[in-house]
């Protein structure tokens, strides 16, 4: 068993409870509150700026050029397409650009960057590698099983189609290898790897809650 798939074992609860979360089966069925669906947008939004600077900080502490390279397109892919997506979504809702860059963070979203740019600047690459991998893995998944669910097309349609698109399953691939090459290199790094892996999935699956509770600052 590869450390990835090894690491998806142990975190198979987490995976579970995302797959039987209300956001998650009710947009997978177009049932959806288009508030939760909104306030996803503007969170993600704020969250991606973060996940990419969390790759191109990686891509400082690769020691050969391939890693270097792939960590970089990442980031750029990141902030060239996949932001393109949510500002296509927020149009729909009448949501600018400018009010995207200017949401506030809710308190889920702001934990959940903390730790990945935390992690960025004073964390190994393997374990860098270990704490980016959910959101990828985990958005995957959790689309294919929409995918699954849904019995016809609706106004989230496009979500599913996004993240179970050959694009983003090459993406998701290379992280998975990225992961599995830290891990072979540096054997003694695997229990840090777990550990940041963990966290990550537990914010992925608060992510959702977040948005479908449509969590703000109570003060």
């Amino acid at each position: 068993m590869s450390f990835s798939d090894e690491l998806l074992a142990e975190g198979s609860d987490i995976w579970e409870a995302q797959y039987d979360h209300p956001f998650v089966t009710e947009l997978a069925d177009g049932t959806l509150d288009p508030e939760a669906f909104r306030h996803w947008v503007e969170q993600d939004y704020r969250y991606l700026l973060d996940y990419a600077r969390t790759f191109a900080i990686a891509g400082t502490k690769a020691r050969d050029e391939e890693t270097m390279a792939g960590l970089l397109n990442v980031a750029h892919t990141v902030l060239d397409y996949e932001m393109d997506l949510h500002r296509e979504f927020a149009a729909d809702y009448g949501i600018s650009r400018e009010e995207l860059e200017s949401t506030e963070k809710a308190p889920t979203c702001v934990a959940y960057t903390n730790f990945l740019v935390r992690t960025a600047h004073e964390g190994t690459l393997p374990e860098i590698a270990a704490a980016i991998y959910p959101c990828g893995q985990g958005y995957l998944d959790v689309a294919e099983h929409m995918a699954e669910r849904a019995t016809e097309e609706h106004r989230y349609t496009p979500f599913v189609e996004k993240y179970t698109s050959e694009e983003f399953h090459e993406a998701v691939d290379w992280m998975r290898d990225l992961v599995d090459d830290c891990a072979g290199r540096n054997p003694g790094e695997r229990e840090a790897m777990r550990e940041a892996f963990l966290t990550s999935a537990r914010l992925e699956h608060a992510f959702w809650e977040m948005c479908y509770t449509r969590e703000g600052w109570d003060a």
